[in-house]
């Protein structure tokens, strides 16, 4: 065992690895500080220094579930008005319960998922345009959700796919901690 512990540790040090560079960079920028061949793959990460100490980790879970609450509500009362709006959307179905937004738009466009995930502090969007999402509380601003993984708020991913659903305008700036 302690032989396979001593291998091991010799090949990190061969590898370069022990010098791996910090995830979280200030900027969004390609890891290519190793000049060696046997280094780790480019790899690329977000930009969100400023938003590092605000998100849902560091928030207090009465805040998070009042915030998350109005969000989901908000969230369904929109969609209600843009389902009685639209044409093309006869047949949709908005169900809000126990911390589950459920926006079925037909056969044609599919079902949307929003719910309430109160362990990570988190909304997690299934989408059918998009997929599985998970968006982080930030409270700047009044606090808005993002997706740490590319930048982009809930409320404008939803305003871009549902927009090319629906045939009027519509507006998810309108809704409870929506930041577009």
């Amino acid at each position: 065992m302690i032989r396979n512990i001593f291998r091991t540790s010799r090949w990190l040090v061969l590898r370069q690895v022990n010098n791996f560079t910090p995830v979280i960079l200030n900027r969004c920028v390609p890891l290519n500080t190793c000049n060696t061949t046997s280094c780790l793959p480019n790899r690329t990460f977000l930009r969100n220094t400023s938003n590092i100490s605000q998100t849902s980790g560091l928030v207090d879970p009465i805040v998070y579930e009042e915030i998350c609450n109005e969000t989901l509500e908000s969230l369904c009362d929109y969609f209600e008005e843009i389902v009685e709006r639209s044409p093309n959307l006869k047949g949709a179905d908005v169900t809000y319960s126990d911390g589950v937004l459920t926006v079925a738009l037909g056969a044609e466009y599919g079902t949307y998922v929003i719910n309430r995930q109160s362990p990570n502090k988190q909304i997690w969007l299934s989408s059918p345009v998009s997929g599985p999402k998970r968006y982080d509380l930030v409270l700047k601003d009044g606090g808005y959700w993002i997706y740490k993984h590319d930048g982009v708020t809930l409320h404008k991913l939803l305003q871009e796919e549902i927009s090319k659903i629906v045939v009027t305008k519509i507006d998810f700036g309108s809704c409870s901690h929506s930041f577009l």
